[in-house]
Formats: structure tokens, C-alpha cells, sequence
């Protein structure tokens, strides 16, 4: 999928694989879906701050090939690559943390050139183990306009719940 380069996209593209990774059998509260959701936010978090290129969306791409998820972050900034291991970061830093998550929970990541564009892909994958029946090779549907209009709706109503200025009405919204 095509999110907008924003924390907004970032945030929606986070829950869309909690929500796919539920649906593929590793429920919201289990290891598995929680460490892949934290390795899609760091993901798209830097592919809004470091390769945001304006008028530019990142796209996400979510796979499960027998037991290992796969996510695919690309954007359209060629010349700001993440390097091959992260750097040691200063312990007063409020930032530089991301790639050091993702490469102590995944089992394999890695930067590979964009095809056929300018940009850059960053990935990493996930070893799981099968919950209920087992999977031989899924990728996420496209949707149709109409599912994806629906699914972005309820990811929005969602949101909206969640904005502090609705904590006055006890989290409900009027």
C-alpha cells in the first residue's frame, strides 16, 4: 500500500500490519504482532523523517512466506541510506534508536536501491511460528477502492477517538 509521507501515514500504516498480522493468526497481544508493529513504526517513522521527498508517498509491503513476515519500506530518497549496522548512539540523544530496535528485533534486515526509481527500500524480517493453520506463501491482498476505503475509514475513527481534546468526554466521542 501507498501511505502519505507524514506521521499520519506512519501511524496508519503501523496499525494496517497489526490489523494483516491478526488476520494472518498472531493476535494484536501476542509477540509476534507487537514486535512486527514496532519494527513497521520505526520503519515508516524514518522513511517520513529521513526520506520524505515533498509530493512523495512511501509504500509498505507486507508478506508471509511459510514462517517469516516480511516488511518492505520504500521511499523515494536514493541519497540518504541508512548505514549497514547502527551507529552507537549518545544516551542523552532523544533520537537514533530506530535502526538499533530494528536490528535487535529482527531476525534479518537490510537497504536494497529502489527498482525502476529513485529511492531506496528498507526491509526486515520476522521468524514466526505458525498460530492455527498454516500458511504457505501470502501477500497482502490488494484492495479494491471500496475495501480500501472502508479500511482507512475505520483506521480514521479509530484515530479520532485517540486525540487528547477527546479525554474531556471521557473518551467517547460526542
Amino acid at each position: 500500500m501507498r501511505f502519505t509521507s507524514t506521521p499520519r501515514g506512519a501511524r496508519l500504516a503501523r496499525r494496517l500490519v497489526s490489523h494483516r498480522v491478526n488476520d494472518w493468526g498472531h493476535p494484536y497481544t501476542t509477540p509476534a504482532n507487537e514486535t512486527l508493529t514496532l519494527i513497521t513504526a520505526e520503519l515508516t517513522a524514518n522513511a517520513v523523517r529521513h526520506g520524505h521527498v515533498p509530493g512523495r508517498d512511501f509504500h509498505l509491503h507486507l508478506t508471509l512466506v511459510e514462517d517469516v513476515v516480511r516488511i518492505e519500506v520504500t521511499d523515494t530518497r536514493a541519497e540518504k541510506r541508512p548505514p549497514s549496522s547502527p551507529p552507537a548512539t549518545d544516551s542523552l540523544s532523544e533520537s537514533g534508536r530506530g535502526l538499533l530496535l530494528v536490528a535487535a528485533l529482527a531476525d534479518d534486515w537490510g537497504v536494497t536501491p529502489r527498482r525502476a526509481a529513485p529511492g531506496k527500500t528498507v526491509w526486515a524480517e520476522l521468524r514466526v511460528r505458525q498460530q492455527g493453520h498454516p500458511h504457505t506463501h501470502q501477500v497482502a491482498p490488494r484492495p479494491t477502492d471500496v475495501e480500501l476505503l472502508l479500511a482507512t475509514a475505520s483506521l480514521l475513527r479509530d484515530d479520532l477517538g485517540s486525540r487528547p481534546q477527546d479525554a474531556r468526554h471521557g473518551g467517547r466521542r460526542q
